[in-house]
């Protein structure tokens, strides 16, 4: 897919992007790091080394041969050849000459970590102005200032403090808080989620939350771009670059500053100016980007967009086997703006093989008990995904491993192997719904009341089934894919394109 780039003209190839060798160095110079592991530079560059960057770092310290071990210069004058990147950790005063050096030195690109610029007031303003007038002399595009940069999982490139935890996901994220990235790690690391690229654009002096959309739409390993926003100035664009990219490429958006006193913060965070809760709105509905209320909503929406076939509809089919869990999930559909149909016909004679006296067939579809508990997993959600009169099945899962361990040695199976034994019947009835994941054109949606870290639902999650501690964030997430159906089939619509 082509994307803009800050002028309006149309990227051939996402190398194009200003971002490309901001997210995918060959080399590096540091400046801001020292042998004293108490400095942000220091917490930084230890965090760069640890994660296994394997392109050239050049630390950069006036008095220290060396930093970390790695040979250092004065100056980046001195290094024996110019660099993709350079990050800086420096005071606020000398980073408009530092910028200038790395530009006579060929350096085109940088991520400015440093603070103290307008989002501090009207002095802050104008050292902000002179570093964004040194780098257009020298062609320089940069991340920044007050930011924390970049992860690329995918090039072991990680310019924040926090260890990147969990494997390379497919969650691009572009975010004017570096918090909601480097905090984010370990949350979507439990949830067998991952950033494909995460940008913290700061404040935006050159490179702004428009051109990280154009990159992240571009990506190859991105499937779903998370935007956290503050404020946005290239309004236009933004709408023009939204409405390219979602009928590819969803996109969830968490806007905050729509209260006075949610300006003002955003103001003094990054000096974003702020606009009123109902533009914002207008704007996501014209440009197809969906508004999560809350940061854990902005990540419920992204794991089932990224993960999950698009639904055809909003009917949902509930299957439960229990009668509580199913009357909140079916409230939770109906507070969300989804339908659930009744079984057809068809679907109710498939079923009733597996039916016991005590079940209703209506919708949720609630067996109470099972004689055989597999085929809850392994024979009846097979059966629901083909009903034609549904779109989706939001599934209720209860195994506790301790149950599980209890029947086996109830069976005969040895006390000391019967933990062995669990660990095998959970990873059959994972792998069954994780063949109906791939297998399937219709979305499955789980949620349970067990803790997310029992054995069964990690065993799930880390076979890629969405799965939600209540029925209201599943519900909520099922109408996220809802509602991005029909922005995608609009816009589709508008740009003459025919889905096949």
């Amino acid at each position: 897919m082509e994307s803009n780039d800050r002028n309006g003209k149309m990227l051939k190839s996402i190398e194009q992007s200003p971002l490309y060798r901001i997210c995918n160095p060959g080399s590096i110079a540091f400046f801001g790091a020292s042998n004293s592991h108490a400095p942000m530079g220091s917490i930084i560059f230890s965090s760069l080394r640890a994660f296994g960057f394997q392109g050239a770092l050049y630390p950069v310290h006036p008095t220290e041969a060396q930093v970390q071990g790695i040979r250092a210069y004065r100056s980046v004058l001195d290094l024996p050849q110019s660099a993709d990147l350079a990050v800086l950790v420096l005071p606020t005063g000398i980073v408009e000459e530092i910028l200038d050096q790395c530009g006579r030195k060929g350096i085109k690109h940088a991520v400015v970590v440093s603070g103290g610029f307008k989002e501090v007031g009207d002095r802050g303003a104008g050292l902000e102005k002179r570093i964004k007038e040194t780098a257009l002399k020298h062609g320089i595009r940069f991340l920044g200032p007050n930011c924390i940069g970049v992860a690329n999982p995918y090039e072991r490139l990680n310019t924040t403090p926090f260890p990147y935890e969990g494997p390379p996901g497919f969650i691009g994220m572009a975010s004017q808080s570096g918090s909601f990235v480097t905090q984010m790690f370990q949350n979507l690391s439990k949830r067998g989620l991952g950033f494909s690229t995460a940008m913290s654009v700061g404040n935006e002096a050159n490179v702004d939350i428009v051109d990280c959309m154009e990159y992240l739409g571009a990506c190859p390993n991105t499937k779903v771009i998370a935007l956290y926003i503050e404020g946005i100035t290239r309004g236009k664009r933004f709408v023009e670059t939204a409405r390219a990219i979602v009928p590819h490429k969803p996109i969830v958006a968490f806007y905050v500053g729509g209260t006075e006193t949610g300006k003002r913060a955003g103001l003094s965070h990054t000096g974003a100016m702020a606009g009123p809760d109902r533009l914002y709105d207008g704007m996501f509905q014209q440009s197809g980007v969906l508004r999560a209320r809350s940061l854990q909503e902005l990540f419920d929406f992204c794991w089932v967009l990224g993960a999950l076939p698009t639904p055809g509809g909003n009917r949902v089919l509930i299957q439960t086997h229990s009668g509580g869990p199913g009357t909140a999930a079916a409230d939770a559909c109906g507070r969300a703006g989804l339908d659930l149909p009744p079984l057809s016909a068809e679907t109710v004679e498939k079923l009733a093989p597996f039916l016991p006296h005590t079940a209703s067939a209506n919708n949720p579809v609630d067996f109470t008990f099972v004689k055989n508990p597999t085929q809850y997993i392994l024979d009846i959600p097979k059966l629901l995904l083909e009903e034609k009169n549904a779109d989706v099945l939001l599934l209720y899962l209860l195994v506790p491993s301790k149950l599980v361990t209890r029947a086996l040695v109830q069976l005969g199976v040895p006390t000391e192997r019967a933990p062995e034994k669990t660990g095998k019947v959970i990873e059959r009835q994972t792998e069954a719904i994780a063949a109906l994941l791939h297998t399937q054109k219709k979305p499955i949606v789980g949620y349970t009341l067990m803790s997310l870290e029992e054995p069964f639902s990690r065993s799930l999650i880390g076979r890629g089934l969405p799965l939600f501690d209540e029925a209201e964030r599943a519900a909520r997430a099922i109408m996220a894919m809802v509602q991005y159906s029909r922005f995608r089939d609009k816009l589709l619509a508008g740009m003459g394109d025919v889905r096949t």
